[in-house]
């Protein structure tokens, strides 16, 4: 499918999206986000992508936030059907995709741009990365999973600190906080992300699926973490790659996971 907001290119078992609006400073509207989300269902279907990197267009914004100017006059009910939809949309799809996402934060990730990076599995930011939630200054809260999602991360009293300054933190303090994985020069982002997925790719794809489920049942509402481990452990057993992970372990040799 042809995007007019977005860049894909796939590259040894890795599907890289871009966030190609450079002029708005890849800020988040319905269209994008639309897109976004057939992109990443695009991503799941196609057997030859094994790890998503989502980044920003150009050196100076992951994703600035969201396109004010789209909901600037909305009303209450209008809210909570735009919050509604982006949680469904793009934010709870990549948390919940079954392949890994890495975020490549290069430069701004503000408000949606931010949440959007921790809906990923994993946060790798260049040294020039700055990272905020500044709804409050608008008059708004985050509305895109920032409130649930920032205290998993960083813990409440940070999130509370970040929410309610609205103010924007550097990168080695989101490193120092936990909020990303790496910080690296600008010009090594991709390269490292890039060196995350193939470490990721040696591994059972339906163990790496399985992974991401059991994580997000940990945070979710009702849902007994630990059972839900118990059940995907058995699972596991049942695979064609658990039965050749095995085997080449104790035949010494490095195993070849067909994600089956």
């Amino acid at each position: 499918m042809t995007f007019s907001n977005l860049l894909t290119a796939d590259t040894n078992g890795v599907r890289t999206i871009t966030i190609h609006r450079p002029e708005q400073l890849n800020a988040l509207n319905r269209a994008t986000i639309a897109e976004l989300d057939q992109a990443l269902s695009e991503a799941e279907a196609d057997g030859s992508v094994r790890v998503v990197i989502i980044t920003g267009s150009g050196p100076k914004a992951f994703v600035a936030g969201a396109d004010i100017k789209e909901f600037a006059h909305f009303s209450v009910e209008q809210g909570k059907l735009l919050s509604a939809e982006g949680h469904k949309q793009l934010f709870d799809h990549v948390e919940q995709l079954g392949k890994p996402v890495i975020a490549a934060v290069n430069g701004f990730a503000l408000g949606g741009g931010l949440e959007l990076a921790m809906s990923c599995h994993l946060r790798v930011a260049s040294d020039n990365a700055r990272m905020g939630l500044p709804e409050t200054s608008l008059g708004v809260i985050p509305g895109y999973g920032g409130t649930q999602r920032l205290p998993r991360l960083v813990g409440q009293g940070k999130a509370m600190e970040m929410i309610f300054t609205a103010g924007m933190i550097k990168a080695e303090e989101a490193l120092q906080w936990g909020l990303v994985n790496h910080v690296v020069p600008q010009e090594q982002l991709l390269t490292k992300c890039n060196e995350l997925a193939t470490a990721i790719m040696k591994n059972s794809p339906t163990a790496l699926a399985a992974a991401i489920r059991t994580v997000n049942a940990g945070f979710e509402a009702g849902m007994n973490g630990m059972q839900r481990e118990i059940e995907e452990f058995g699972k596991c057993f049942g695979t064609a790659d658990f039965e050749e992970g095995t085997k080449a372990f104790m035949e010494k040799r490095k195993a070849s996971f067909t994600g089956m």
